[in-house]
């Protein structure tokens, strides 16, 4: 907020760009606001639009007026990416976006030729592009993540999002011709490797078709430090058959322990709004035959100088790999499977092949099969559990407004009973068909990792 006027403009129209919010317009260019850095964010994977309205906390950072929430693909079966045309002096810049979208639907969608980039008709070659993206860049599966040869390659610069390691500096995928900047989390999220490196933020300058990115460390980050210990590796230091060798290891990660905190205390910048307590992680690898010891008085002793005492060590032990089966492989037996049979199934897919077979008498009539297939992903997937019942309140209060605007004789119990009854017997219904049909339990995730069938 402040009075100091924006130096660009929005050529794009508006309305196609916030299609989706109550207002299409940029906010800097509401006369009832002083907006002085106008901030365009697209949504990511822990605030993506949910529920019957499909709204997000950016929706409403948006009716506040605060940001500019862009990117926001309203269709599961297909994507069209319209971009915020910016324009200041010569400088021409297309912005494209595209919030989070589950990994494995998205990946399929490209495969598919189902998203589509429009570029401007005028100056084609004039515009420098630029994506911001939040989805998985590193490999977790094999559908679970976008390649980024996916990619236009008319793109000049990526912003990559989702991903916590602080890869800011720009680097060029020599296939596609593009340059992709990782941004990073601003804070440690996890004990894990890609948070150790130092975290950035970056001030990007445009010039044409030019391009530089100021990377600006962070001085307030709490400090993290992660080392890796191998006990078989240290047979000269810890023998399995020493009656004293779990006391000795842990003798040996309280020295650990206390090296990574001399670290920590000469490589503090001085600021007194960082946070004096550092993250310390210890991996120790007990493969061999050696056991862990307590972590119960370990922690104690670090109470009061580090900031996750109770998880400082975390012991793991490799898998014993199991011998070679010497039988040969009789690959003529082996059954070709087209690759689409070896996809994972999807929610919305089942939804949709459900009612494509189902007889006409139990075809939805209020209730859409998009909606339907939205309401049970969000049950299934993001553990809503009001998913269902506010997509069927959702269409019982249009179906209501629908007959009252034509003044049509009906009463308003009456419709609430059979929508409301019938509309929940036939998800029940449904989900317990795709429970069968897909062969394993559908239900909400529950905090453990596990699932509650349904």
């Amino acid at each position: 907020m402040g009075d100091r006027p924006v130096q660009f403009e929005i050529l794009s129209d508006q309305s196609v760009n916030f299609a989706f919010s109550k207002f299409p317009w940029v906010n800097y260019q509401d006369e009832n606001l002083n907006i002085s850095i106008p901030v365009f964010s697209i949504h990511g994977n822990h605030d993506d639009p949910t529920g019957a309205d499909g709204l997000c906390a950016l929706d409403i950072l948006t009716c506040a007026g605060l940001i500019n929430h862009f990117g926001r693909s309203p269709s599961i079966e297909k994507i069209e990416i319209s971009p915020i045309l910016l324009q200041k002096g010569n400088s021409k810049i297309a912005l494209y976006g595209l919030g989070s979208v589950p990994d494995e639907r998205l990946y399929r969608m490209f495969v598919n030729k189902q998203v589509t980039m429009l570029r401007p008709k005028e100056d084609e070659d004039r515009w420098f592009n630029m994506f911001v993206i939040h989805q998985n860049r590193s490999k977790h599966g094999a559908t679970n993540y976008i390649p980024e040869q996916f990619l236009d390659d008319f793109i000049d610069l990526v912003i990559w999002g989702h991903e916590h390691e602080c890869k800011i500096s720009p680097t060029r995928n020599e296939q596609q011709l593009f340059y992709v900047s990782q941004p990073g989390s601003s804070v440690v999220t996890s004990l894990s490797p890609g948070e150790t490196v130092r975290k950035h933020v970056g001030l990007l300058h445009i010039k044409d078709k030019k391009m530089k990115i100021q990377k600006i460390p962070l001085q307030t980050v709490r400090p993290f430090y992660l080392e890796d210990l191998v006990l078989a590796d240290n047979s000269n230091l810890f023998l399995p058959d020493n009656p004293k060798v779990t006391q000795v290891i842990q003798d040996f990660c309280m020295e650990k322990v206390e090296m990574m905190l001399d670290n920590a205390e000469r490589q503090r910048l001085g600021n007194p709004k960082q946070p004096e307590k550092p993250l310390i992680r210890l991996r120790v690898d007990y493969s061999g035959g050696f056991e862990p010891f307590s972590m119960v008085r370990f922690s104690q002793k670090y109470m009061d100088r580090v900031a996750n005492p109770k998880d400082i060590i975390h012991f793991f032990r490799h898998r014993e790999q199991k011998e070679k089966n010497e039988d040969e492989v009789n690959f003529r037996k082996l059954v070709h499977r087209p690759a689409a049979e070896g996809t994972t199934l999807r929610v919305e897919d089942l939804v949709k092949q459900y009612f494509q077979t189902a007889e006409k008498k139990v075809q939805l009539s209020l209730l859409s099969e998009r909606g339907m297939g939205e309401a049970v992903q969000e049950f299934v997937d993001k553990e809503e559990k009001d998913a269902i019942e506010e997509l069927v309140k959702f269409q019982l209060e249009k179906t209501q407004r629908f007959l009252k605007e034509r003044h049509i004789d009906a009463e308003e119990a009456k419709i609430d009973e059979e929508v409301f009854v019938k509309g929940i017997t036939s998800v029940v219904k449904l989900i317990a068909r795709l429970a069968n049909e897909s062969g394993f339990p559908i239900g909400v995730a529950n905090r453990k990792g596990g699932r509650k069938g349904v």
